[in-house]
Formats: C-alpha cells, sequence, structure tokens
C-alpha cells in the first residue's frame, strides 16, 4: 500500500470514529439555538439564562450553542408573543415569566393571585412545594397542551412594592397612589381592590412619571428588578409583602427538543436542575434563610449585592419588612380578587396548590 493509501485511510478510520462518537443526531443540529429572555443581561432573570446556557455549551463539548437574547430582542418587546413565537419555533429555548404567557394559559396566573403564597409561614418553601408537587405538574401540562415543553422552572422571585409616599403598612396607605403595574387584569384588580390606582405602562414611561411626580410606585422582585435598576434613583420607600411570586418556565419548542439525542437531552436537564438553583439563589440572596448566599458562595459566584435591604438603606429608601399579620390584613383585603380568579383557574388547581403548601408548613 503506497504511503498515500495510507494516509487516507488513516483519515477515514477517524472520521468513523469520530461519527460513532458523536451522538447519533448531533450532525443535524442547528448552529445556534435562541434562547428568549425579556429584561436585561445584568438581571438575576437575564445571568441565569447566561448561566443555563453556558452549561449546555460546556457539558455538550460546544455540540449544541445556545445564544441569550435579552430585553426583548426576538419578540419587539411585545411579552405577549413570546409564547406564540417559541410555540412556532422562530425562538427555540425561553426563560418565561408565568405571567407574560398567562393570557394564553390561564393556569399560569396561578401564582399571581395575591398573597395566595406569600402568606404562608415560609413564603420560599411552599412556592418550591407548588412547583415540585401535583400543582406544578398540573401547570406544566397546561402550558405543554397548547404546544410549548416546560423543562423545568426558575425564578424572577416575589414582586415588592416601592413608592415616593411614605411607608405602606396596611391597605389605607394605598389609597389612591397611582402604581404602575404589568398590564395583566389580575395585577390590575389587585391594586384596585387596595384602594391604588393602577397604571400600566412600558418602564422609560414611568420612569419619566416618577420623576415627574405623575406616578406614585411600581411592582417588581427585588433582587431581581429593583437592585439591578438602582430603584433608589426613583423611589424612596421599599415594602417587602410578598403579594406575588414570579416563576419562570425554563422551556423549549417541542421539535427542537425531539431533534436531539437522547443523550444530550439527559445532558441539558441536568443543566436545567443546576440553573434553577442557581436561578433560585439569585432570587432569594439576602432575603431568605441564608441558603441562598451558602449555594452562591460554593459556586465562587457571590453576587456584588448580597443584602439587598442594606444596599437599599444605604442609598436612602426607607425598607418596611410587614408581619405575618400585617401581610394578613392584605390578604383579607384581596380575598374578591382570588374567589374570581380561582374560578378562571380552576378550583381543582388552586386545591392542589393549597395541598402542595400545606405539606411544608
Amino acid at each position: 500500500m503506497s504511503r498515500l493509501s495510507h494516509i487516507l485511510l488513516s483519515v477515514a478510520c477517524a472520521c468513523l470514529c469520530l461519527a460513532i462518537a458523536m451522538p447519533a443526531n448531533a450532525a443535524k443540529y442547528k448552529e445556534e439555538y435562541k434562547l428568549s429572555v425579556v429584561p436585561g443581561p445584568t438581571t438575576g432573570w437575564g445571568l441565569s439564562a447566561a448561566y443555563f446556557a453556558d452549561l449546555v455549551r460546556e457539558r455538550t463539548n460546544g455540540r449544541i450553542n445556545i445564544k441569550v437574547y435579552c430585553s426583548g430582542q426576538l419578540f419587539a418587546g411585545k411579552q405577549t408573543n413570546e409564547f406564540l413565537l417559541l410555540r412556532q419555533g422562530s425562538i427555540d429555548f425561553a426563560f418565561a415569566s408565568t405571567i407574560n404567557w398567562s393570557p394564553q394559559i390561564k393556569e399560569l396566573n396561578l401564582p399571581a393571585l395575591p398573597f395566595f403564597i406569600g402568606s404562608q409561614p415560609n413564603p420560599y418553601k411552599a412556592m418550591d412545594a407548588i412547583l415540585a408537587g401535583k400543582a406544578g405538574t398540573m401547570m406544566k401540562a397546561a402550558v405543554e397542551k397548547k404546544g410549548v415543553r416546560v423543562l423545568g422552572w426558575a425564578e424572577n422571585g416575589f414582586r415588592e412594592l416601592t413608592t415616593n409616599k411614605g411607608p405602606i403598612t396596611k391597605p389605607e396607605d394605598l389609597s389612591g397612589l397611582k402604581i404602575r403595574v404589568v398590564g395583566s387584569p389580575i395585577f390590575i384588580e389587585t391594586f384596585k381592590a387596595l384602594g391604588a390606582n393602577p397604571i400600566n405602562m412600558n418602564w422609560s414611561e414611568a420612569i419619566t412619571g416618577f420623576q415627574q411626580g405623575i406616578v406614585d410606585g411600581q411592582e417588581n422582585p427585588t433582587n431581581g428588578i429593583n437592585i439591578p435598576i438602582k430603584i433608589w434613583m426613583y423611589q424612596k420607600y421599599h415594602c417587602d409583602w410578598h403579594y406575588i411570586i414570579d416563576p419562570l418556565l425554563v422551556s423549549v419548542n417541542p421539535k427542537v427538543w425531539k431533534s436531539f439525542s437522547e443523550e444530550d437531552q439527559k445532558i441539558i436537564m441536568s443543566c436545567v436542575a443546576d440553573s434553577e438553583k442557581y436561578s433560585k439563589a439569585l432570587s432569594r440572596v439576602g432575603i431568605d434563610d441564608g441558603w441562598a448566599l451558602s449555594y452562591l458562595e460554593s459556586l465562587n459566584a457571590k453576587p456584588e449585592i448580597s443584602d439587598p435591604f442594606g444596599c437599599m438603606e444605604s442609598n436612602g429608601m426607607t425598607v418596611t419588612r410587614l408581619t405575618p399579620e400585617q401581610i394578613k390584613v392584605f390578604f383579607d383585603a384581596t380575598k374578591s380578587v382570588r374567589d374570581k380568579w380561582t374560578k378562571k383557574i380552576g378550583a381543582e388547581l388552586v386545591k392542589a396548590a393549597e395541598a402542595d403548601m400545606a405539606s411544608v408548613r
């Protein structure tokens, strides 16, 4: 055999070995998979998505390359279109808010029932129990019935209240205040039940409203949004009241999911599990019982700001953390909203969530 023949044979063998080593579907993989995120890259939401993408790239040895598109780039700022684009395949993956998808999937309004979860003895344990329990399974099934696969749950956090008009400790303190809220009916009805004047507007309009005194307050997760945007530049008072929580659906287009080999699906699920912990830790650091900070330190990923309340106070804000008794007053004041939306969401789902929460009291 000639020298050239030896070389060609060696190359052919090497290519064959490589083909055998690669998962069967790898040759069909796209060069890039698009992952959608609503807010910017420096938020906990954006950081969690980037962490997931990095893990997948690393653990698949580059076979699956996920690129994170933040700030609503993939749906031109129309948040409610995200679900439709993911289902159609224009988007491959998403770290998606239950709030944004709730118009298409009524069951996703469950975490937005006012004070339903936040009034529990340990709201974080209650939320974890729901997502890991029967209610979480029912919500995932509702999403998948509409054409999107749910891989797991990340977290944006409990939505807290900030204002420019004195501390908020009881519903009467909200009377007449103009509060910027998400344009979801359940949010608007909740604030009306508390005597406030809810206003739906985009964030740039809200900032102008704060500066001009047209808008008195807003609601957003502390670590997820308020700290990254430096809320103290626009607001003077923070009320920690846990009125609703914003879980994030780690989701994928079903056809994209089926295109991955079984081996790579298992790898992706391991990345989802680790990303869930990372996301929850970013959301809860400085707010929970200390688990979040310990977990982030174990990853050598302690955030620059790990004491959100101290940070807000050092920047001139007054921080009020409501007691369980004070939260109960808000809970009672919003009963009519919960009753109405329980019928819309489904009484069976709400009962399942109540049972899940009772299991960790």
